[in-house]
């Protein structure tokens, strides 16, 4: 019994120290990662306000920014915040497919799909656009160009689901002919928009800039989410507890909070070199920008499995064909849109070169 248990306390310390050589070994199997710089060590294009440190040097390989990922640098939070989003979209998604045997080819599950599509897009697209924008110049704005197609893909896919799932009969009735064509088309004006402003403006970026990106948004937004509105302002005054109805009054206003840290550089405004790594603004939009998504999410479940015989009523399965679509002709509008400003930028910076 003795040698028995000392041959167990030495498997142990044998384990042990193989644990304690871990690190090392994982270290010298990773590529070196180069240390991140001060702003002063990157072009003006990368730095951003009151953040002072924590800047990935531009020109490496594709490798290294990738495997930044797993390094502590000011943009990793807002990579993994909506990396986290992403996969929780997902997983409660697939959660509910299976709990409720998903019809996955029946025309009305077509826009709960498009939504879920649109919410994992515009959060992988973003976690793009932060993992690897500070390759290069033409880079940094390849891939917020691609943010930004995510940003107007994810507007249209909730401007279906709010259509055909959420939305009240009076409403309806005075909105269902414009509704949609209305939402690509501030879906795709507010790609442009962006687009146009990342291209027109150089840093320090002037006011106008965030008026560009801000105000074609807010009207997708405000008209996106009229039907959640109206819906939300009738349970509350008829003293209803439809549970779908409190998951979108969070969804209205985590998405309100979101949006006033995206467009306030609040707190490192204040407490410049402080936020360098983590408590950003940005990141604190990331955050809520996630909560609202995901309190989305839920209520638009609840919505699609508490209201068929309503959708049924109401849509023909072509008009929702011809509305899903129109994701597509949307999605094509606005990549189109992003490669012609990327085509801008490119002839730009060949100027630029000696």
């Amino acid at each position: 019994m003795t040698t028995a248990i000392l041959e167990h306390l030495s498997t142990l310390s044998v384990s042990g120290q193989q644990l304690r050589r871990l690190p090392k070994i994982l270290e010298n199997g990773l590529p070196k990662m180069p240390c991140t710089v001060p702003e002063t060590d990157v072009p003006q294009l990368f730095r951003e306000p009151y953040i002072h440190t924590g800047y990935r040097p531009t020109g490496h390989k594709w490798r290294y920014y990738f495997c930044s990922l797993f390094q502590k640098h000011n943009e990793v939070v807002n990579v993994w915040t909506h990396l986290l989003a992403a996969l929780a979209v997902l997983l409660r998604f697939w959660a509910f497919a299976e709990a409720e045997a998903l019809p996955w080819t029946s025309v009305n599950t077509l826009p709960l799909l498009l939504y879920v599509l649109s919410s994992v897009t515009y959060l992988l697209f973003s976690v793009l656009a932060h993992l690897l924008q500070s390759q290069s110049e033409l880079s940094h704005y390849t891939f917020y160009f691609v943010d930004y197609i995510g940003v107007s893909i994810y507007q249209y896919g909730s401007a279906l689901v709010h259509f055909f799932y959420t939305s009240d009969q009076a409403w309806y009735e005075h909105f269902w002919l414009f509704f949609l064509p209305a939402a690509a088309f501030f879906g795709w004006l507010s790609c442009a928009g962006c687009c146009y402003a990342k291209y027109r403006y150089q840093k320090p970026y002037p006011l106008m800039k965030k008026i560009c990106q801000v105000v074609p948004s807010g009207l997708a937004f405000l008209l996106d989410i009229s039907p959640v509105a109206h819906r939300v302002a009738l349970c509350h005054l008829a003293g209803c507890q439809e549970q779908a109805t409190w998951y979108h009054t969070l969804q209205i206003f985590f998405f309100l909070v979101s949006a006033y840290f995206f467009s306030c550089p609040v707190p490192e405004k204040y407490f410049p070199g402080c936020c360098d790594i983590v408590g950003q603004g940005h990141q604190l939009f990331h955050v809520f920008l996630s909560i609202c998504t995901l309190s989305q999410l839920e209520a638009v479940l609840l919505d699609y499995k508490g209201r068929q015989e309503l959708f049924l009523q109401r849509h023909s399965p072509l008009s929702v064909y011809m509305a899903c679509l129109s994701f597509f002709f949307l999605v094509a509008c606005s990549a189109t849109t992003a490669a012609f400003m990327r085509h801008k930028v490119k002839a730009r910076l060949m100027k630029k070169e000696p």
